[in-house]
């Protein structure tokens, strides 16, 4: 193996060992929701897209209305989402998150910048000024995969 190659596998096993230490962080909010796979998926779904029919969720999970049917019961009794009649036709029902089900999308997000900022501040003002001048060569490579592919 040639140098770049070691040195790329030690940066992969660093990466992989920092991931190991986020997933042991009790603090993440996502190690103590009470969610199926299945649930939290619904959830983000209505957060990126606001509201959803139960079709549009079936769709988007792959699984059919009925099962679609018992996620959403089960996140209405955790106050997560509610139903609401869509304005366009009566027959359909919308499903929404409340304001407790975007708080908690809203804590998921910033678990990981915040986490993130921790690290960081734990760093001393040279090393973070290395990491400043690595980042800035990370975001150009990237830039330049996206042009060229």
């Amino acid at each position: 193996m040639d140098e770049r190659e070691e040195l790329i596998a030690r940066i992969e096993e660093d990466q992989h060992a920092l991931r190991r230490v986020f997933t042991h962080d009790r603090s993440m909010p996502l190690l103590t929701l009470n969610l199926t796979m299945q649930q939290l998926k619904v959830v983000l779904i209505l957060a990126g897209r606001g509201s959803a029919s139960g079709q549009e969720l079936a769709h988007a999970l792959g699984t059919g209305l009925g099962t679609v049917t018992g996620i959403v019961d089960r996140l209405v009794a955790q106050g997560l989402v509610s139903r609401h009649e869509d304005p366009n036709d009566r027959r359909v029902r919308r499903i929404r998150l409340t304001d407790a089900g975007v708080r908690m999308t809203e804590e998921l997000a910033d678990a990981g910048p915040a986490g993130y900022r921790r690290l960081l501040d734990a760093l001393d003002l040279d090393t973070l000024r290395q990491l400043e001048h690595v980042m800035g060569k990370l975001r150009e490579a990237a830039t330049g995969l996206i042009d060229t592919g």
